[in-house]
């Protein structure tokens, strides 16, 4: 009876979707293209705010129930074991659901613009909920805004891809879902729109702001009508600056910066040390979450997202943040200032323990928590060694935030707005000015691209603020190589290369060996002069009208590579090679005609 039911409900459930679905397509044939695409950045945007308001209130509620059980307890416990189901568990998933892939990091959304049109996999609209929700609402280090972001990022995509709506479109609506999934897990749709103006989209123009405000907006009051504010990061006190302080802030915003730095290659260390595991699976898992659960044991704050914590250090009774720990009985101020301090300085390896060793997360969350407990620490000594007026220890936690926001993600603009619209007001913009711009112009001159692009950036996988290398990275090389061209060997004869000139518009000839090794090139300028004398073709031989060629391209070769090559060979044309072995010519005129074609699809207008 119960299956019965089941089937009966999901008939119905797939009935609605249908003509729902051919609602939208009717909607796509009657209303003009930009009608349609503000249609759909509200429709992706809603989607969107469900998954953010399911992701919220688990890991809340999970949060919730470890502190009642601590309470009770009154030692971190659970606290240290939930992180090790929740971890196991996201591998148990991903191993047997996923197809034992699962692409992590906001990272993979940038790879996705650059090399793929913007295509996002289908299954990426539910994976990330699932295994994020089980990683960080059981207490991972780590956050939720990275697989919201490539949540929204999928419904976009997906949306588009379902549409037939062109790359542009796709693109655009991919950022629209990333706008969307920012604004409604901070209420922050100026924030929502920057960070996917600043991080996604890096060549915009005013009219594509339209939809994504759109988006933002729309994720934003879903969120506001479904969560409460406890569910969300938000600060509802009155919030002064007081100019007296700049010279504080400045030391903050570049604490910050090398604090950011620190953050970033500590998490990528301890990443990196996971990844060369030979077994990835449940042992792996097992071995980083142990590590973990032994390090939330002795600072319960790295458990989860940790913004709860964030608010009792705003609060005017961060000593809160001692209860239920060790260091419960020796409360004091100096020991509240070493336990942050330390707990700031860990929060990179938790989170790289996290996701290194099988969960799913994002850096986005640990950004905001290392920026308010820097924020607090700079603020509280300066306090205890009353080397001035007492500072407002609020305000720097909070601004705190949007520096080590801008300094990871190279995101200044993000950072402002994010914490100027959650603390419900701007009367700190000009010290969140301060610390977001001194932490991103230290970070920028150690490291030239954001923890998330670095690593695509080096291999020239993801768009950076270049507009012509973004364009020249979008174009597959091994899809322009010339295939047809007739080859000859050192057995050939002279007369066999006048026939192919003779008989094709071939104007280059490459010379092979038994093993398909390029030994030469015959050009045919070159060799024009010669070929037309028939005593000298009979008696010539294959060596003695070859050359070498001025340049080679590897099959694996960016594009950038490649345009260097024919730069410097000054040639219009060049043999391929692929593992040693002849392939193919490619032409300059085939690339710069794909740069033109690509220039046109490319631009979001």
């Amino acid at each position: 009876m119960p299956s019965s039911k089941a089937s009966n409900f999901k008939i119905v459930f797939r009935s609605i979707f249908r003509r729902i679905e051919n609602l939208i397509f009717l909607l796509k044939d009657r209303v003009s293209e930009r009608n349609f695409i503000y249609i759909a950045a509200v429709l992706v945007a809603i989607t969107c705010s469900f998954a953010v308001i399911i992701l919220k209130s688990f890991a809340h509620n999970i949060f919730l129930w470890a502190n009642d059980i601590n309470s009770f307890l009154k030692l971190p416990y659970i606290n240290s074991l939930l992180p090790i189901a929740g971890i196991l568990l996201t591998v148990f998933v991903i191993r047997n659901f996923l197809g034992n892939n699962l692409e992590k990091g906001s990272s993979k959304i940038l790879y996705a613009v650059a090399r793929k049109g913007g295509i996002v996999p289908k299954k990426q609209m539910y994976a990330q909920i699932v295994t994020s929700s089980l990683t960080v609402g059981l207490g991972g280090s780590a956050g939720l805004e990275s697989p919201i972001v490539i949540t929204g990022a999928a419904f976009g995509s997906n949306f588009a891809q379902k549409y037939h709506l062109s790359q542009k479109d796709r693109i655009l609506l991919l950022a629209c879902g990333v706008s969307a999934g920012i604004g409604a897990a901070f209420n922050a749709p100026i924030a929502g729109v920057l960070f996917a103006i600043e991080v996604v989209l890096t060549d915009v123009s005013i009219s594509a702001f339209i939809p994504i405000m759109i988006s933002a907006a729309t994720g934003t009051l879903v969120s506001k009508i479904s969560l409460s504010n406890d569910v969300i990061l938000n600060f509802e006190q009155t919030l002064k600056f007081d100019y007296h302080n700049t010279p504080f802030y400045i030391l903050l915003g570049l604490l910050a910066g090398f604090a950011s730095l620190y953050h970033a290659r500590n998490f990528q260390k301890t990443e990196k040390f996971f990844g060369t595991f030979k077994n990835k699976g449940y042992r792996r898992a097992l071995f980083g979450s142990v590590i973990l659960a032994i390090l939330i044991f002795f600072f319960p704050t790295l458990f989860g997202e940790g913004y709860e914590s964030i608010k009792i250090l705003a609060s005017k009774n961060p000593g809160i943040l001692l209860d239920n720990t060790m260091l419960e009985q020796f409360k004091s101020e100096w020991v509240l200032l070493a336990f942050v301090g330390v707990t700031m300085m860990l929060k990179a390896f938790a989170t790289g323990l996290t996701l290194g060793s099988g969960g799913n997360g994002g850096n986005f969350a640990p950004s905001l928590f290392v920026g308010s407990y820097l924020g607090f620490f700079v603020a509280k000594t300066v306090n205890l060694l009353n080397f001035t007026n007492p500072l407002p220890i609020a305000n720097f936690t909070i601004v705190g935030m949007a520096g080590i926001l801008s300094g990871l993600f190279h995101a200044p603009l993000t950072a402002i707005f994010l914490i100027g619209e959650i603390t419900g007001g701007y009367d700190l913009m000009v010290p969140l000015m301060i610390v977001s711009s001194i932490s991103y112009a230290v970070s920028k001159q150690f490291e030239k691209h954001s923890m998330d692009v670095k690593a695509l950036a080096d291999k020239g996988d993801v768009y950076t603020s270049d507009k012509d290398k973004n364009i020249l990275q979008s174009i597959d090389v091994s899809k322009l190589v010339q295939q047809h061209y007739k080859t000859v060997t050192l057995e050939n004869t002279v007369e066999d290369v006048v026939a192919i000139f003779a008989t094709s518009e071939q104007k280059n000839i490459p010379v092979i060996d038994a093993e398909k090794k390029l030994v030469g090139i015959i050009d045919f300028e070159v060799v024009k002069a010669t070929i037309f004398n028939p005593y000298r073709v009979k008696f010539m031989l294959i060596t003695e009208i070859m050359n070498q060629p001025d340049a080679l391209v590897l099959l694996e070769d960016k594009v950038e590579k490649v345009m260097k090559q024919f730069e410097a060979s000054n040639s219009t044309i060049l043999p391929v090679i692929q593992k040693g072995k002849y392939f193919g010519f490619l032409s300059k005129i085939d690339i710069l005609e794909n740069y033109r074609q690509r220039l046109k699809e490319m631009v979001i207008d």
